[in-house]
């Protein structure tokens, strides 16, 4: 079996070997080479052709925005990760990285010893560097673990500090949960995919009046793609969760006003829910929608994490279900877990219209599938064709 093989760009050495080392606990990825910075990445590419990349932004020489247009221009499609600092104008750098190809981006840790926090955000460095570079190197010719092991590995390490915690073992103890511990990629075998559950919705489904879409990893890109192609007609207000951390959905909400022919804009509390407009929900708030007897407002809230998350799509899903029945259009697309999963099977029980998007399109086949296994799901529709497809859901069932 190959491993997926990474490429670290950053200024800082104790950054990369710090990096280097959380990526180096798990079998099935390898570090192929370490950059200082955008040239120097540009340099050594040919030479070890990795799978996915994890690029700094602030360097010498070259900067990551520099290396990324750079990157455009010699059309090299090697899926890049930025590592970004959570500041205001981290975040519009940010944007302008993800418009200028990036994947996706990890938030370092606040604070002056970033370097020394970098653990905090080891399992989001190990999801994305998994999910993408799995995907990339599949379509390249290799035989590499799915991103499921990785997952699974991660949730197997937790659980071995939270025991380790309980028993009182000091931090050098824990440090010490080793690859050596788990089993290896070759032996693992994915959980077999499910028969779908049937479910008989109450009701047929009815007029469209609201779209909801929830996703995760791999949506800022899916989430450019799908936005850009969008009928510029439709009638009905679409609500979307991004799994996207505070400070950066107002700079992610303005990316996609640029390139989307409806109106977006990052959701306000109480705000009226309007046709032919986008709301992107705030990070670390969940986004809601409720009927007044004139119109729809949205609602935020600070509620507890669901599904380890917040915003999550469930609780979207779930207050569109209960105000909007069969009248309503579920959209559940790329992401790792399972959030969205049930209530879009809610959803569906009251008769609302749902999509999923399809294995071979999704960086992580997580959330659609677990929502198509729930019988959430009615139809999976690759990327390319899920804006035509629900622009024409929304239009022909515009009125009953």
């Amino acid at each position: 079996m190959d491993k997926i093989s990474v490429m670290i760009c950053d200024d800082s050495a104790l950054m990369r070997n710090l990096i280097g080392r959380i990526i180096a606990e798990y079998d099935g990825l390898e570090v192929v080479a370490k950059a200082e910075n955008g040239q120097d990445l540009l340099d050594k590419i040919p030479v070890y052709k990795p799978d996915v990349i994890l690029l700094d932004i602030e360097m010498p020489v070259m900067t990551g925005v520099q290396f990324l247009e750079q990157r455009k221009l010699r059309h090299i499609d090697i899926p890049v990760i930025i590592l970004s600092s959570i500041a205001t104008e981290g975040a519009a750098v940010t944007m302008r990285c993800l418009e200028l190809g990036a994947a996706d981006f990890i938030t370092k840790p606040g604070g002056s010893s970033v370097s020394l926090k970098i653990s905090e955000v080891s399992d989001e460095i190990i999801e994305y560097v998994s999910s993408y570079g799995a995907s990339y190197a599949a379509m390249h010719g290799k035989h590499v673990p799915d991103p499921d092991y990785f997952s699974h590995i991660v949730k197997l390490k937790a659980a071995a500090r939270f025991v380790a915690q309980k028993k009182g073992e000091d931090a050098a103890k824990l440090a010490t949960i080793s690859k050596a511990e788990f089993t290896p990629p070759a032996s693992w075998s994915a959980p077999k995919n499910k028969e779908p559950v049937v479910i008989t919705p109450e009701r047929e489904g009815g007029r469209i009046e609201i779209i909801a879409i929830g996703i995760s990893t791999g949506g800022p890109n899916a989430l450019r793609e799908v936005l850009a192609k969008i009928d510029p007609n439709l009638k009905q207000p679409i609500l979307i969760v991004q799994h996207m951390p505070a400070g950066f959905t107002t700079e992610f909400a303005e990316s996609l006003n640029h390139i989307c022919p409806l109106e977006v804009s990052e959701a306000k509390n109480g705000e009226p829910v309007l046709g032919g407009h986008v709301y992107i929900a705030p990070g670390d708030y969940h986004l809601m929608v409720e009927k007044r007897s004139l119109n729809a407002i949205i609602k935020l809230t600070q509620d507890d994490l669901r599904n380890g998350h917040r915003p999550s799509a469930d609780w979207l899903f779930e207050s569109v279900a209960k105000q909007y029945g069969n009248r309503a259009l579920g959209v559940i697309m790329t992401g790792m877990g399972r959030d969205g999963a049930a209530q879009l099977a809610e959803m569906r029980k009251k008769g609302a219209w749902t999509l999923g998007q399809d294995q071979a399109s999704c960086i992580v086949y997580g959330m659609p599938k677990v929502a198509w296994e729930m019988g959430g799901v009615q139809r999976q529709v690759p990327l390319q064709c899920l804006a035509d497809e629900i622009s024409h859901l929304a239009n022909a069932h515009l009125t009953n």
